[in-house]
């Protein structure tokens, strides 16, 4: 490392690799990545540590990679298949798989004509949001 090479924290390495907080730590704590330590104990990485990491992503498929997360703020990213697209009047319901489930979407119906998203197109649910409702599944014979 050089001196004038910049330092990072996990959480800035982290938002630059496009993974989560707690898989960086996982990462350090493991040893897969090298970090220096603050006189507080801190870690701090280099620039230089990640470029492995983000040489091997971007040798993946673009759909594989996680470079696209690094081009969006929200992290909850879920990828799947355009089933339905509906267009009515100012709004549009764009209907994707992700695997066995479905997330549905209303967005402006002049966004959907700027993506053109058509059926059968993969496309991803960024999903932002502060409440998370859970629905019992399975009758409960007590």
């Amino acid at each position: 490392m050089s001196p004038q090479e910049q330092l990072l924290t996990p959480r800035e390495a982290s938002r630059m690799l496009g993974i989560s907080y707690p898989a960086i730590k996982k990462w350090i704590l493991d040893g897969k990545l090298r970090t220096i330590r603050t006189p507080g104990g801190h870690h701090r990485l280099s620039a230089t540590s990640l470029r492995p990491f983000l040489k091997t992503d971007r040798a993946r498929p673009q759909m594989e990679s996680r470079e696209r997360y690094r081009r969006v703020s929200g992290r909850n990213q879920l990828a799947g298949k355009v089933v339905s697209v509906r267009i009515e009047g100012l709004l549009a319901e764009i209907i994707l798989a992700i695997g066995d489930a479905r997330v549905t979407a209303i967005i402006t119906a002049e966004a959907a004509r700027e993506l053109r998203l058509r059926k059968g197109d993969t496309a991803a649910a960024l999903i932002k949001s502060t409440d998370v409702m859970i629905e019992r599944l399975d009758e409960r014979a007590d």
